[in-house]
């Protein structure tokens, strides 16, 4: 890729297309890992490209904790920003509009139209809360592959995610083998870490400890919003690195008000530094679009991901026939690189087609959302 054909890419934001969300509904009761089920699942989708004749070109990207089914585009002219992956998706991007079909999905137990705490439960009539099913990593792609399979898609070209979406990605892998032929798996790991676990359980103490949760059980518009606010500050902190924190804010002074404030009674401990306005800017924004129900469900789900579950990684992957793309990040600290150098050793042991990409940047975590001249040639890479 040239320099010219990276900036044409990445400023493609700049002249967007619309996206239209749909909905996937299946009539079928579908059943938890952990047990529970629900009548009916709905999962919200939006699409991008156009699917080829013998539906061979399609391309499912899973998203992170705090990502949705909008990928690309924007959904009104008005949108303040488009999708969370926009630069990456389009004519001449990575996930090539021209080439594939782009399929993004609200996972199950999310918030912006997928089945989840928000939905009703039919035995109350009211959200089902804290009462949803327990969640699982792979609840969440079982119900990708139904919607998948509804599409009229028997193999898709490829999977691709990052952080949580990453770990889907090689669930995609494992259990559903004949399902795709190539996984890109960015900022992840083959179960989540202790460091990972312990800043989840923080935010979840904090969301939880708020009274407005009352249990998970809040009116539509409510609930823990203060709780929800510091889980997204303590969360985002993890997405960073100590590097890329010091270099964009140092000891930089706040400049004005914080609009934080109006989530936090903050008294004389007013936000003195450029960082604690930033967070407190991340967490206000992130109670508005966000359920706190889902926030404690998805991260639970996270935490219990485990490929090996007490296994070799070796024996798990003896499946996989997809060819398999790890990326990571230099200053990731959530998943750091060497959680991808054991996902590829267990790969290359079992004798399948994997490769590892180590991309150096300072962005930490959050460096699988920047879009950069290496990181689209990676994913290139990994989807040809």
């Amino acid at each position: 890729m040239t320099d010219d054909d990276f900036q044409t890419s990445a400023a493609k934001s700049a002249n967007t297309r619309l996206a239209c969300p749909q909905d996937f509904i299946s009539d079928a009761p579908f059943e938890f890992e952990l047990g529970g089920s629900v009548p009916s699942l709905t999962l919200r989708y939006e699409t991008h490209g156009t699917l080829n004749a013998d539906r061979s070109n399609a391309i499912l990207v899973c998203h992170a904790l705090s990502g949705d089914h909008h990928v690309a585009g924007q959904h009104t002219p008005a949108d303040r920003k488009p999708g969370w992956w926009d630069a990456f998706v389009g004519p001449g991007c990575p996930l090539d509009t021209e080439r594939f079909f782009i399929i993004g999905v609200n996972c199950v137990g999310g918030c912006q139209g997928s089945t989840g705490p928000l939905s009703p439960n039919p035995a109350t009539g009211l959200p089902y809360g804290a009462d949803f099913p327990q969640l699982t990593m792979r609840d969440m792609v079982r119900a990708q592959r139904l919607l998948v399979r509804g599409l009229g898609i028997e193999r898709l070209h490829a999977v691709i995610g990052g952080s949580m979406g990453g770990m889907q990605g090689l669930v995609w892998a494992v259990d559903f083998p004949q399902d795709t032929g190539r996984v890109v798996a960015l900022a992840c790991a083959a179960n989540q870490n202790a460091r990972a676990i312990a800043f989840n359980e923080i935010g979840r103490v904090a969301i939880m400890s708020d009274p407005a949760w009352r249990g998970g059980h809040y009116a539509l518009g409510a609930g823990p919003k203060a709780g929800l606010a510091l889980a997204r500050m303590l969360g985002h902190v993890t997405y960073l690195s100590e590097a890329g924190m010091g270099r964009r804010f140092g000891r930089r002074a706040q400049e004005g008000a914080c609009p934080a404030n109006v989530v936090v009674e903050r008294g004389p401990f007013h936000a003195e530094f450029a960082v604690e306005s930033y967070l407190n800017y991340q967490g206000l924004t992130f109670t508005e679009r966000f359920d706190a129900n889902s926030y404690l469900a998805i991260t639970k789900a996270a935490d219990r991901f485990d490929l090996a579950a007490g296994r070799s990684l070796e024996a798990v992957f003896a499946p996989v026939r997809a060819r398999v793309c790890l990326i990571g990040f230099s200053s990731d600290l959530l998943y750091p690189p060497a959680d991808n150098h054991d996902v590829l050793a267990a790969l290359l042991r079992a004798g399948k087609n994997a490769t590892y990409t180590e991309l150096e940047t300072d962005a930490g975590h959050d460096a699988f959302l920047l879009p950069t001249a290496e990181l689209f040639q990676a994913i290139r890479n990994g989807i040809e």
